[in-house]
């Protein structure tokens, strides 16, 4: 069937995917800052209400975890106002809605993977934001899947390929932290898994929360040595703790996620490896 897309988000690592990596059938309208800023929920809302889609993708975010910590009131906004906003329009005009959520709603304890029921506790701003927006979706009324994902990553934007290729050209060793464990996840599979999540609601499988990641877990400095090898560079990764790599906002150690619920949607777990090599293929170009 036919498929009539709007998507929140433009620049971003997932939105830029979405507009790539559409489906056969599948048509959308992207929109930027320009035409929907999330910092004006109100305004978000309207362009749900004047849309003619069959579906609604939100891929947009503040994403900038430190920053939040000093700004969170204007992180709340963008990443809790904003999403209620587009969802209780989704409701009201009968519309389903892909969210893209975070790990960050979880406090890292432990070692196993997170379950989408587990009990969530952010450690800072940001995943208190996300969080707010995940509860607002829940409490619009309509049909939505809110996405979490981890540690994503592309050819595009800001990203810890893209850091990792330029330290790792330019120096002969890096201290990477080796405590935070969970899934690379290529933004092209978030963009496929979004789109089969989509045409899932429109079919009528059931709403809530969703995971997805890329497989297998691994620590950050254990991502970095496989970028490193395979970008053919001869840079070594040193292992370090956590403490040793403060940051404003305190990241999360275990951000493994259960990822079994994707079943339903006919998705797996992607392999990050095989998306690195495709990005690291295009970064390359």
């Amino acid at each position: 069937m036919a498929v009539r897309a709007l998507v929140f988000g433009q620049t971003g690592q997932v939105a830029r995917e979405l507009a790539r990596r559409l489906p056969a059938g599948v048509t959308a309208a992207f929109l930027g800052r320009d035409r929907a800023d999330l910092s004006d929920p109100a305004a978000c809302a309207a362009a749900v209400m004047a849309c003619d889609a069959d579906v609604v993708i939100n891929a947009a975010a503040w994403t900038a975890v430190d920053k939040a910590e000093t700004e969170d009131a204007a992180a709340l906004v963008v990443n809790g106002d904003a999403p209620g906003a587009m969802a209780r329009a989704c409701a009201a005009k009968g519309l389903p809605f892909v969210h893209i959520s975070t790990d960050y709603v979880f406090d890292g304890a432990g070692y196993q993977p997170f379950a989408v029921d587990h009990p969530v506790a952010p450690l800072g701003a940001y995943g208190r934001t996300k969080l707010a927006g995940e509860r607002a979706v829940q409490a619009a009324g309509g049909r939505f899947v809110i996405l979490r994902t981890s540690w994503v990553v592309s050819a595009h934007g800001a990203n810890f390929v893209k850091t990792m290729l330029r330290l790792g050209a330019s120096r002969d060793s890096l201290n990477v932290v080796a405590d935070q464990i969970g899934g690379p996840t290529p933004a092209a599979d978030i963009a496929d898994a979004v789109y089969a999540l989509a045409r899932g609601l429109l079919e009528g499988k059931a709403s809530g929360v969703q995971h997805f990641a890329g497989a297998p877990d691994c620590s950050w400095a254990d991502f970095a040595r496989e970028i490193m090898a395979r970008a053919g560079l001869a840079c070594v990764v040193n292992d370090i703790p956590s403490s040793a790599y403060p940051t404003p906002a305190k990241r999360p150690l275990n951000s493994r996620l259960d990822c079994s619920g994707l079943a339903a949607f006919g998705l797996v777990r992607p392999d990050w490896r095989d998306g690195l090599d495709k990005i690291l293929q295009e970064v390359s170009v």
